[in-house]
């Protein structure tokens, strides 16, 4: 499993053909990939490195607080394409991304795993599958690429 982590002055995911939109003010935009392998043990280790980055400038103006400890907003956004390869030519494959059918539950665990972790009225979402516009103010820019599968090196 892997994140892009962005944290944000704000950010919003629109989806025109379901008129849905979510949006957040200060917190993080959460681009999650699932590969085809990935468990509940990933799903768990990357929403609490998401919950306790510490990435959020203290009194002294050094990123040491976490999304909990500024009372921080999540967008989720689920994005397949991080797993794309291109490796060979131009055009990405993604062999290595889930198939909906294990994708969606841990998805699914992500959203409610970071629900549990910051307040269920933190976590706002887009649309599994969906075409999204996502709006993001990035505030830094502050940006961050975790993957499960390297977590001696995170």
């Amino acid at each position: 499993m892997r994140v892009i982590v962005q944290k944000v002055s704000e950010a919003g995911v629109y989806i025109r053909e379901e008129n849905y939109s979510a949006e957040i003010g200060k917190g993080l935009v959460i681009l999650l990939g699932i590969k085809h392998d990935d468990t509940e043990e990933d799903v768990n280790f990357l929403a609490d490195k998401c919950s306790n980055l510490r990435i959020f400038l203290d009194e002294n103006e050094k990123m040491n607080l976490s999304l909990k400890d500024v009372s921080g907003e999540a967008l989720v956004i689920s994005q397949f394409t991080l797993y794309g390869d291109t490796q060979k030519g131009n055009r990405p494959g993604f062999s290595d991304s889930a198939r909906p059918e294990t994708a969606i539950p841990l998805y699914e665990k992500f959203i409610a795993r970071m629900k549990e972790n910051i307040g269920e009225e933190k976590v706002k979402v887009g649309i599994f599958g969906a075409m999204m516009l996502v709006k993001i103010f990035n505030d830094g820019p502050v940006t961050i690429i975790i993957d499960s599968k390297r977590k001696g090196s995170t």
